[in-house]
């Protein structure tokens, strides 16, 4: 189960770690097919340290047969699969890429050693959010400078100075500020500065009514500037390159493909390289078996390899079950979801809870969750989240049952078409619901907005 539960770039870390810790388990191709895989272990309590060497059956273990090699490896690959490997880089962090600057600016000791302070406080996002009363008292606590707000406010002017344009900023209207005064000065800078500095308020909230009278201009005017201030960086730090965050890549673990007008589900072919058991190991059960005379050193061996054949073959039948719950259950998902995978219209997803899927399969709930719920999939429309496909279902007015999906994205399309200068209100958008054939109240409709991460009405409107 905790092998179902990892996604594939973490299913590769720990069969790495089981490599490693096992040497009996090997990757690769084997040569040789005389390994006896059906070995028992009926007769051993694996939690026993005190099993007599004397009573392991050896032939259990080794056997002349031909044993299909096929049953004794795990392997995920198809020959045409593409190798893909990860390149790493590696840089000059943004912190290290502001000291570099600070090295470049005339300052005494006690500002060079005040504005190192104030570049370690800038968060990734290039703000400075502690007030300079905290920074005064950290100072002094920390680092024995004793110094006055005056003089911080007087270094920070010169952290502000760095580049990107906006770091070193306090708060948004503050960054914002910063950017515009390293423009040109045109009417429409002049007007923006003017704008967030007096009435940072107003503009925030889209009082544009407002911005019109006291400024005495026009909306043309209006619109210039607002588009002026859309185009600067509310996150500086976001934009440095160098920036030495840790960047998610997204393994899918599943590909689907349309052929011939038919779903076609590949697994992921990394999902689990080739393994065998080692035939080192095995050689020395057979030195074993025929030696004379067998020592107390041997017998110990022949306990401890026992035990590392005994783990190597439970992970690779663990392997074989992961790689086949995996594909039965995402198969079932896939053909649930049937008319959503060949047209890819959110709108067309069926209801489907965890319930459903459990029941198609034969499996607990708890297995198909741990498949979705971390799981990605490729699809023709792009790689998708598997546990983004369920929703709960509510009726509409012919008593059919219908995704919370499905009308989350008729209400995400309804606000795409909307007038952006009179744009909808909830209430307004649950009548428009309604007569679509969605009879779903207010403060639903509310709740989907926020969840599609849209604002309300009065923060979507535009000049």
């Amino acid at each position: 189960m905790k092998l179902i539960q990892l996604p594939t770039q973490e299913f590769e870390q720990r069969l790495s770690q089981e490599m490693e810790e096992n040497p009996a388990l090997e990757s690769g191709k084997e040569n040789t097919d005389d390994f006896e895989e059906n070995f028992s272990n009926e007769e051993f309590d694996e939690g026993n340290e005190h099993i007599d060497a004397e009573d392991i059956n050896i032939d259990e273990y080794l056997s002349d047969d031909d044993v299909p090699n096929y049953k004794l490896q795990a392997n995920n690959y198809s020959a045409d699969d593409e190798e893909k490997s990860m390149p790493y880089a590696s840089g000059t962090s943004f912190t290290e890429y502001l000291q570099n600057q600070l090295n470049t600016v005339q300052l005494d000791e006690e500002e060079s050693e005040i504005a190192v302070f104030l570049v370690g406080s800038i968060d990734e996002s290039g703000y400075i959010r502690r007030p300079i009363s905290d920074i005064l008292d950290d100072l002094a606590f920390t680092q024995n400078i004793y110094t006055t707000k005056e003089k911080i406010e007087k270094v920070l002017d010169i952290v502000q100075d760095l580049d990107p344009a906006g770091v070193g900023a306090r708060n948004l209207q503050e960054c914002l500020l910063l950017q515009l005064y390293r423009k040109a000065p045109t009417k429409s800078v002049s007007l923006a500065i003017a704008i967030l500095d007096e009435s940072f308020d107003a503009f925030s909230k889209k009082h544009y009514d407002k911005l019109l009278q006291k400024y005495e201009i026009d909306e043309e005017e209006l619109r210039d500037t607002i588009s002026e201030i859309e185009r600067l960086n509310p996150k500086p730090g976001g934009s440095y390159s160098g920036n030495s965050r840790m960047v998610e890549n997204i393994i899918p673990d599943f590909a689907i493909r349309i052929i011939d007008g038919e779903l076609d589900l590949t697994l992921n072919g990394r999902n689990a390289p080739e393994l065998h058991i080692s035939r080192e190991y095995t050689n020395m059960l057979k030195g074993y078996k025929e030696a004379n005379e067998k020592s107390r050193s041997q017998k110990d061996a022949v306990q401890f390899i026992k035990q590392k054949l005994d783990a190597a073959k439970w992970f690779i039948d663990a392997i074989k079950q992961r790689q086949q719950t995996l594909f039965v259950t995402m198969n079932a998902i896939m053909q649930y979801q049937k008319e959503f995978f060949l047209s890819g219209d959110e709108r067309k997803l069926r209801p489907m809870i965890l319930k459903d899927i459990a029941d198609e399969i034969n499996m607990d709930i708890s297995t198909v969750s741990r498949v979705a719920n971390s799981k990605y999939v490729d699809t023709p429309y792009g790689i998708k989240l598997i546990k983004e496909l369920f929703s709960e279902s509510m009726k509409n007015d012919q008593g059919e049952d219908v995704s919370t999906r499905e009308i989350k994205k008729i209400l995400e399309i309804t606000l795409g078409e909307e007038d952006k200068r009179k744009p909808l209100t909830d209430d307004k958008l649950a009548r428009i619901l309604k007569e679509k054939g969605y009879p779903i109240a207010r403060r639903t409709v509310a709740k989907y907005r926020e969840q599609l991460g849209i604002p309300v009405a009065r923060m979507r409107k535009e000049i």
